[in-house]
């Protein structure tokens, strides 16, 4: 970039947008009572046939948050959050920033030790999680600071019981340490003792595996995650009233901030449906006139694989977003043309605290010429993005380097990791990792990885865990995982395996062993058994190599 213009990406901004309002330093706590205070009668949350006023949503956080306080949890404290999208999850955040506690956002997927590090390493005091998992989640989590697992069930609060999102499950019987409505209705009409809660206080504790070692937690504080709010939904120019779906799953960062917190905190009804099913999406579109969501591009082709979707489903939408995994240019231009809709695209990391690069509302993302690759988009308010070389120096519009950001988005750090602080974000700058290009106006096009990190509909996988789980057949003697890229998931996870001299196993076992070990998104779907691996002269398996020679010509 010119030193003259550091910021070309401004120009393309819509006009009117306040890039202040990112600069605004407040707690979630404030900003969530200047949005009841405002219109306490607004719906601020709505779960099929139920909707929730901001000031009765106020009034059960409370509660919860009296409970919670009640039971011991204290300013500092972690919780972790182990439920899909349902009204509860959101109702358990507002509680524990009442409060001074911190949100650890769990996979409700993992269990054994998936789930056990994460919560081993933040030191979480409770758990809340679906009633059903309650058994499973005590075996995990045995050992460790849990005191106490509250549960809820994903049928409370609404009323519809719709079959294709509930099935025909018999109920489970809460958590002996209590249920999260029973405690709202025990402590209704009670406020929790107030506590000094400040931008600079940790909001959520947000896990992002490592290639080796154990998961990182990326530490995002209130002023973290109301920078991102705020300046997201200014930037696609959020109105008091708009309808926001939570697609993205709450227990990602995506979802935790620019799907519920950006409504939480904007005056904006936040869309619950449950865990992702696209039959019950599609309806809740048109039931509550949805006007904007950002979601994996899974999710949009589940929508666009649905024979009865049609542009009536999406007549109240204002603007749609996806982000996590690449998105093919084919695939936002045929979604453009059944629905009427462009998906915009967007970029962010559990350490940006979410999206903090985005196509702006209105505008089509260019495709780089030499690449094929959509533009991810522009800078959002607030973040200073460069692309560097390797001895840290910026490099000239149209060159390849890493990507850098820096601003109020970006975490502080790790959670008791100060090794990869220091090493990730050396004087608070975020080197992502990522090989990038920036072109003269300012769109940022994402090359390749530095990291093996494969994206699967949107979720973090990292090849080592995969190849680990790999490792403990018998018959395998060496693996490696790329990820290749798939229409439908962005990228699938793929492996290539050796076999022991002497020893059988057909790919199709080795895929059953590996998906009793992983959660779904991480199994391989596809395993290629080869005579040996690639490899350097110092015997480093070439993943490069087994990725580029499998990877699908481009056009």
């Amino acid at each position: 970039m010119s030193q003259s213009d550091p910021r070309p990406w401004r120009e393309l901004y819509r006009a009117g947008l306040d890039e202040s309002a990112v600069a605004r330093r407040s707690s979630l706590v404030e900003a969530w009572r200047e949005r009841v205070t405002a219109a306490p009668d607004r719906v601020a949350i709505a779960y099929f046939d139920t909707e929730l006023s901001a000031g009765e949503v106020d009034e059960m956080s409370d509660a919860l948050a009296t409970a919670l306080q009640v039971r011991g949890v204290a300013p500092g404290d972690r919780v972790g959050i182990h439920l899909q999208n349902i009204p509860q999850y959101a109702l358990a955040m507002l509680a524990l920033w009442k409060i001074g506690a911190a949100a650890v956002v769990l996979n409700p997927m993992y269990f054994g030790r998936e789930l056990r590090l994460p919560v081993a390493d933040s030191g979480a005091v409770g758990i809340i999680a679906t009633d059903r998992d309650v058994p499973a989640i005590r075996d995990a989590v045995s050992d460790t600071d849990v005191a106490w697992v509250v549960s809820t069930s994903e049928r409370d609060l609404q009323t519809r019981n719709d079959p294709r999102a509930f099935g025909d499950e018999q109920p489970a019987e809460p958590s002996a340490d209590g249920d999260l409505v029973d405690l709202i209705r025990q402590f209704e009409g009670r406020a929790p003792e107030q506590v000094t809660v400040t931008p600079d206080d940790l909001a959520l504790l947000t896990y992002t595996s490592g290639t080796t070692g154990p998961p990182k937690g990326a530490m995002n504080s209130h002023g973290n995650v109301v920078a991102v709010a705020r300046s997201f939904a200014d930037f696609v120019d959020m109105a008091p009233g708009d309808v926001v779906l939570a697609i993205a799953p709450l227990f990602h960062i995506t979802g935790a901030v620019i799907n519920a917190t950006l409504a939480l905190i904007g005056d904006a009804a936040l869309v619950f449906a449950g865990r992702f099913r696209p039959e019950v999406v599609l309806d809740a579109f048109r039931e509550h006139g949805v006007t904007f969501t950002i979601g994996s591009i899974t999710a949009y082709n589940a929508l666009m694989r649905l024979d009865d979707a049609g542009p009536e489903h999406f007549a109240a939408v204002k603007t749609l977003y996806s982000g996590g995994a690449p998105i093919p240019p084919s695939t936002v231009e045929r979604f453009a043309e059944r629905f009427g809709h462009y998906i915009h695209n967007g970029y962010g990391m559990t350490e940006t605290t979410s999206g903090v690069i985005a196509v702006p509302p209105g505008l089509r993302a260019p495709v780089d010429a030499a690449s094929g690759t959509l533009s991810i988009g522009v800078p959002l308010p607030g973040i200073d993005a460069e692309v560097v070389d390797a001895d840290d120096a910026p490099v000239a519009p149209g060159e390849q380097g890493e990507l850098v950001l820096s601003g109020p988005q970006i975490v502080a750090g790790y959670w008791r990791n100060e090794a990869a602080t220091e090493s990730t974000m050396p004087g608070g700058r975020l080197h992502t990792g990522d090989v990038a290009v920036m072109d003269a106006a300012g769109w940022v096009y994402l090359v390749d990885r530095l990291k093996d990190q494969i994206n699967a509909s949107g979720y973090k996988v990292w090849p080592r865990e995969v190849e680990d789980a790999l490792y403990e057949h018998d018959a395998v003697f060496e693996a490696a995982v790329v990820g290749l890229p798939d229409e439908y998931r962005g990228e699938k996870v793929v492996a290539f395996v050796s076999l022991k001299a002497g020893r059988t196993a057909t790919e199709d076992e080795l895929i059953a062993f590996a998906a009793d070990r992983l959660a779904a998104y991480k199994r391989p779907a596809e395993i290629h058994l080869v005579p040996e691996l690639p490899k350097t002269q110092t015997g480093k398996i070439r993943r490069r190599e087994l990725r580029d020679a499998h990877a699908p010509d481009q056009p």
